[in-house]
């Protein structure tokens, strides 16, 4: 018997691979199970829709499945992706990187930082870009519990100069080694989860910010996924 956070009794668990003998042909969606269900409501009820990531120009199919992988682990929903140089790689989707998170996530693309920036300045989202800086405060220092969105650039080039510019604040990852930078999912995954530290202090997590009739409709839409 097991138990869910609120003391319940939790549905039971479902073993994939008795259901995978029951069925000798392979679903196109995992069973609608009441632990699949709940899980889901879960996940859904703990989404920060004012916390987002933008990647500008991010190239590796990896590090961008990487970033959307740590995304869902923190609750992050909304994900921007910029191209302005080079066009966006094909397998950005890599399931093998990313578990297969990239369906659980709403994915923007743009063709231009600004006009990424200001549908995001649209809802009163503060625009971080993470780039070092006379300027540039420490992401340990900086305040992640208001709306944000945090901008990462390029692997080997960082942030374009129009996209540290245009932004509200820098901020960095501190590092006293003898590199100044880390790859560029381990750089977000170091911000992702001050965010969420932040986040679940202040309470962030404990009860759901996104409206009910949005959690309703994208339970609809993760059911068949």
């Amino acid at each position: 018997m097991t138990w869910d956070e609120t003391g319940e009794e939790a549905p039971p668990a479902v073993d994939r691979r008795d259901l995978a003998r029951e069925s000798p042909v392979k679903p196109n969606r995992w069973p609608r199970t009441d632990r699949r269900t709940s899980r889901l409501k879960h996940a859904l009820a703990r989404r920060q829709p004012d916390l987002m990531v933008v990647l500008e120009n991010v190239h590796d199919e990896h590090n961008i499945a990487a970033v959307m992988r740590s995304c869902d682990a923190v609750g992050i929903q909304q994900v921007h992706l910029i191209y302005t140089v080079e066009a966006p790689p094909a397998g950005r989707f890599a399931r093998r990187v990313s578990a297969g998170t990239a369906k659980w996530l709403d994915v923007h693309q743009w063709t231009a930082v600004d006009d990424c920036y200001a549908a995001l300045r649209e809802r009163d989202i503060s625009i971080l870009a993470l780039a070092l800086g006379q300027e540039s405060a420490s992401v340990f220092d900086t305040d992640l519990t208001e709306p944000v969105a945090l901008v990462f650039g390029n692997e080997m080039r960082g942030l374009s100069e129009e996209a540290v510019d245009s932004a509200d604040r820098c901020v960095h990852i501190p590092m006293v080694g003898m590199v100044q930078s880390l790859n560029i999912s381990v750089s977000f995954a170091v911000a992702a989860y001050e965010a969420y530290r932040q986040r679940e202090v202040a309470g962030a997590y404990a009860k759901p910010k996104l409206g009910t009739d949005i959690i309703d409709a994208k339970l609809a839409e993760w059911l068949e996924k």
